[in-house]
Formats: structure tokens, sequence, C-alpha cells
């Protein structure tokens, strides 16, 4: 590497870029991290609690909660930390560990394409639906997911994190991200760079095209419906699903497969708040908004809930 100094220390620089915007900033986050986790928490729980949301569209809801709790947190608290401290270091291993986690739960890119292979199956074949969707092959659908999601990530990251880093250690990003952190490597090949590509290109392209290939045979059955109502009903089951795919894919294959250069960077720390940030936010939204019988669990929990505080309260007095 001739004269090249080895960095083993990473700067995440990426508010930096916003000092103005740095305690605005923190509050907004804080509050979504905060909204986001009891969001998804008030979900788990009540498919949890609930025996009538003991069915596999639940079950995949559930996993899909769970997933984005970690992600989440995964990437907020070190956000929060950065916005109020001036040190801003991360080592190597901490920064290959945050990027194989990040990765890996990405895999719920697999679970939204078992859901949607469930909707299908449930509108395909509905007198066979219990029998095809049982308890097991959806755990097990959920297991290939992550199995699928983590091998990826690692193999992600064992290519990214075997180059050789040198002179600049400042990541534009606050979090490590692929490509702010390969454009600080001095030996990135082309070849590694196509890798890389197909690798998340798998992820996204290739759950993707699942997803798409189970909605065409969707509406392939539907428009063969004779009833507008049964129509209506048939495709409201999907809308939620629909919508939530629409935003998570929308922004991060933004993201992840557009052609960048390093002046890029800063458009792609907003752009990466929308799938961090937005999309854990929203899912629970749209889920709990679009679904009766989640709204009637959240209903019922959120009473019990009410009911149960003055019951502490008049105990302790």
């Amino acid at each position: 590497m001739g004269n090249h100094t080895t960095v083993t220390t990473f700067l995440l620089w990426g508010f930096s870029s916003f000092p103005e915007l740095q305690n605005l900033l923190f509050v907004v986050i804080l509050l979504s991290h905060v909204t986001i986790l009891l969001a998804n928490a008030l979900i788990m729980s009540a498919i949890k609690l609930n025996h009538n949301l003991h069915t596999p569209m639940y079950f995949f809801l559930f996993a899909l909660s769970f997933s984005e709790t970690c992600t989440t947190m995964v990437i907020l608290p070190r956000m929060l930390v950065d916005l109020l401290s001036e040190n801003k270091d991360i080592s190597l291993h901490e920064c290959a560990t945050q990027m194989f986690f990040f990765f890996g739960l990405g895999g719920n890119c697999f679970i939204l394409s078992a859901m949607s292979y469930d909707r299908y199956t449930a509108i395909h074949n509905p007198l066979h639906y219990p029998i095809l969707m049982t308890q097991k092959i959806c755990f097990q659908l959920i297991m290939a997911s992550g199995v699928v999601g983590f091998a990826v990530s690692l193999c992600i990251v064992i290519i990214i994190f075997n180059l050789s880093f040198c002179n600049s250690n400042i990541i534009q990003h606050f979090f490590c991200d692929i490509e702010p952190v390969v454009s600080l490597a001095c030996n990135y090949t082309f070849y590694q760079k196509v890798i890389l590509l197909a690798f998340t290109a798998f992820v996204l392209v290739g759950s993707f095209v699942l997803i798409m290939v189970s909605y065409v045979f969707i509406v392939t059955i539907v428009v063969k419906m004779p009833s507008a109502r049964g129509r209506y009903k048939t495709f409201s089951t999907c809308s939620s699903h629909f919508t939530v795919v629409f935003i998570h894919y929308g922004f991060a294959c933004f993201v992840y497969l557009r052609p960048k250069n390093s002046d890029s960077f800063r458009d792609d720390i907003l752009l990466a708040m929308t799938y961090t940030i937005l999309t854990p936010l929203l899912n629970p939204i749209i889920y709990s908004l679009r679904n009766k019988d989640m709204q009637t669990a959240l209903r019922k929990d959120l009473g019990n809930i009410i009911k149960f505080f003055p019951k502490m309260i008049n105990k302790r007095s």
C-alpha cells in the first residue's frame, strides 16, 4: 500500500453536514424511535394475546414487526448518541457488526414475499389453505427468510471488510452503509463492486419479483370473480401489504440500485432516513388503520391497559 496509513477507526460524519438541524433531528428521531417501538410492541402483543389473530397472515406480520423493531435498534440509538456527542468514532469491528445486523435483518424483504405467497394461497385455494399454510410451514418460511438475509449480509461484510482502508476515515453517513464505507477503500475493484451489487439486487429485486409474481396470480384470480363486492373484499385483504411493499421497495431500490458517486452521499443520508425511520413508523400505522381485526384487537388491549393502571394505583394506595 506504499505510504498509505491503515484505518482502524471511522467517523460517522453524516449529520455533521446539517449542524443547524442537529437538535431538531435529535427530537424528531427520538420521538420516532419511541413511536416505532411502542407501535410495533402493541401490534406484537395484540397478535399474541388475541386468538382470532393466530393466523398465518398475522404470524408473518408479527415477524415483520419484530424484524423492524430489531433493525431500528441497530441504527437509531447510535444516531441519537452521535447527534449529542462530539465523539463520533466507530471502530472497524463495530462498523462491521452494525452492517451485518442491519443487512441481515433486511431479510424482512423475504418476509414480505412470504406474506404475498400467503395471500395468494388464501385466495387461490381457500379450502386447502389451513393445510397449505400450517404454523410449521409459516415458521419455516420465516426461518428461511432470516437465514438467507444473514447469509447474504455475511458475504457482503466479508467482502467489504477484507478491503484496505487508508487515508480518509470519514464515513459520509449516519451508519455503516455499503457505498459510504467502500468509497474509503484503496483497493475497491470493479469486480468487487459487481459482486456487491449482485448481492443487493438478489435481496431487493429477487424478493420483489416473488411478490409481483404472487400479485399477478392474485389479480388474475380476482378479475375472474363475478361479484364486484367479492373482488373488492379480496383486494382489501391485500391492500395493507401492497402499500407497505410499495413504500419499502420504492425507497430501498432508489438508494441501493441507482448509480452513485461521492456527491450523492448527502442525498442518500436524507433518503436513508426514510427506510430507517419512516418505513418502520408507517408499517404498523398502515396495518392498524386498514385492518378491522387489528383495530378491534388494539382497542381491546388498550382498554385493558387503561383499566389496569387505576387498579394498580388503588392497590398501592
